[in-house]
């Protein structure tokens, strides 16, 4: 299973792939599919004029991604000094092995197996390789290990699968969970009312400039959501796949696995636990 699955719903972002702020720039995983959208970003970020850069998810074992990524740093003037995962799903984390293999540089992610270097993730950890300020913003829910990098500078965060681009994510249960993603999906919201947040750089689908709307309008679809299934067990749906095929009807049936996951976080955060 890889790691997003676009619900439709979100209106759509701005360009994929090149410079997205002043300090990031995207270059996309040849891995596009239903799960990963137009592919995985892989997102390079430095502060201008800097020799260090850090990379957020290298994306997938693929050789000319990951040498495309050392090329698209080298052509900034920067080469890479850290590598940095958001989450241990594949299609962001296969790659960062080999890439630090590549580069030279430590891998920091929460997951001590993804880990190259005796340095972790930790809320309210602050990046400063190169200069650059990325501060450490924990967002479980999507999975138990998601992060979420904010780029103070540029007004910016890097999701990961918190919030896509384009369309919703799932909450990969059992390992994701619903109130842990509300929390995170808060959490994100706060940024925008407190710290200047306005854009959102995520792991799959375009930039959106509008963070507090998109946020917004994933917290309003989860408890749309929520409460369709709900009623949905209220009216006799006994098991997730019947939940699916009746709250999700409307979502292309490739991505129902998906839905499914998240339906099972639902009715867990429900209390059904004997519906999962």
């Amino acid at each position: 299973m890889t790691n997003a699955a676009a619900l439709p719903g979100q209106p759509r972002g701005g360009a994929i792939g090149g410079p997205a702020t002043a300090r990031a720039r995207c270059v996309l995983a040849p891995n596009p599919s239903a799960m990963t959208l137009d592919g995985t970003n892989t997102w390079i970020v430095a502060e201008p004029g800097a020799q260090l850069a850090v990379v957020i998810d290298p994306g997938p074992l693929d050789e000319g991604h990951l040498a495309h990524v050392i090329d698209t740093a080298e052509q900034a003037g920067h080469r890479i000094g850290l590598t940095l995962l958001t989450h241990g799903h594949p299609d962001h984390a296969e790659g960062a092995a080999r890439f630090a293999e590549l580069t030279g540089t430590r891998v920091r992610a929460l997951d001590p197996a993804l880990r190259l270097g005796d340095e972790g993730l930790a809320a309210g950890d602050v990046v400063t390789t190169g200069g650059l300020e990325l501060r450490v913003v924990p967002t479980p829910g999507h999975t138990a290990d998601s992060f979420s990098f904010h780029l103070p500078a540029d007004g910016a965060v890097l999701t990961g699968d918190t919030v896509l681009g384009r369309g919703t994510t799932m909450v990969a249960h059992p390992d994701g969970r619903l109130g842990d993603y509300l929390d995170s999906l808060r959490r994100l919201r706060s940024l925008t009312v407190d710290d200047g947040v306005h854009t959102v750089l995520p792991g799959h689908g375009p930039v959106l400039a509008d963070a507090r709307g998109a946020i917004e309008f994933y917290l309003a679809h989860r408890a749309n959501r929520l409460a369709q299934v709900e009623t949905a067990v209220e009216n006799g749906y006994r098991t997730p796949s019947d939940v699916v095929a009746h709250v999700y009807a409307d979502v292309d049936r490739s991505l129902w696995p998906a839905a499914e996951l998240s339906v099972r976080a639902q009715l867990e955060y429900l209390g059904q636990r004997d519906l999962i």
